[in-house]
């Protein structure tokens, strides 16, 4: 193990200790219900950010700051926010639609947090990530060309449909975002957003992971 990788999993640590000890858990979950907002920015622009230097560790064998880190950690929070609100939405949505009949089994917990995640990463979540990407992307070619105007035609032309409606849309919204936030909704509602700003982390191995697979294709094929 590298030196960068012991201190991730410390910075990592530093937040399961937060979360494992009463006191400090109670004081976390205080101030973030009284500042969801912030919380929510705080949460995803540490813990999001962690994910993708996990990703670029897995994918280059070693540690490196991608570019515009700090950006990227905004955008991060960003979405933070974002998620902080929807997740609030969809599932007072999902338990107002099962009152009136619109939607079955009204007063099962597992079913509102079934509808209410299906729902959200069916119309929220592919929204989401195309805002993820193009902005990941933004960040990337104005570090490149420096001084350089970049359109959102520029972009358009350079993102890899592909991956995003195939991998990101088709697989990772049904097969991970669905279950996934199906167990986050099951959760009391102060550990929701921190819960998913952690699955982060694991998105950004994931991504990782299928990235270095499709890389190997390519060698092999070549």
């Amino acid at each position: 193990m590298r030196k960068g990788d012991y201190l991730w999993i410390m910075a990592l640590l530093v937040w399961v200790i937060i979360l494992v000890i009463p006191s400090s858990r109670e004081i976390f979950i205080a101030v973030t219900d009284a500042h969801p907002y912030t919380g929510g920015f705080v949460k995803f622009a540490i813990l999001a950010t962690m994910g993708d230097m996990l990703g670029a560790r897995v994918l280059s064998g070693y540690w490196s700051t991608p570019k515009g880190v700090f950006y990227k950690a905004v955008i991060w929070g960003i979405i933070g926010m974002m998620v902080t609100l929807v997740f609030t939405l969809y599932m007072g949505g999902a338990a107002a639609a099962q009152s009136v009949g619109r939607l079955p089994y009204e007063g099962s917990k597992f079913a509102q947090a079934f509808f209410g995640s299906t729902i959200m990463n069916l119309t929220f979540g592919p929204m989401m990530m195309a805002f993820h990407r193009f902005t990941d992307m933004y960040i990337d070619v104005k570090h490149d060309r420096k001084g350089e105007k970049v359109t959102l035609s520029d972009l358009i032309d350079k993102n890899d449909w592909h991956s995003l409606v195939e991998f990101s849309w088709l697989k990772m919204c049904p097969f991970f975002w669905i279950p996934a936030h199906t167990a986050v909704f099951m959760l009391p509602m102060q550990y929701r957003v921190i819960v998913s700003a952690f699955l982060s982390i694991a998105l950004g191995l994931l991504l990782a992971l299928a990235k270095k697979g499709i890389k190997a294709e390519v060698e092999v094929a070549a």
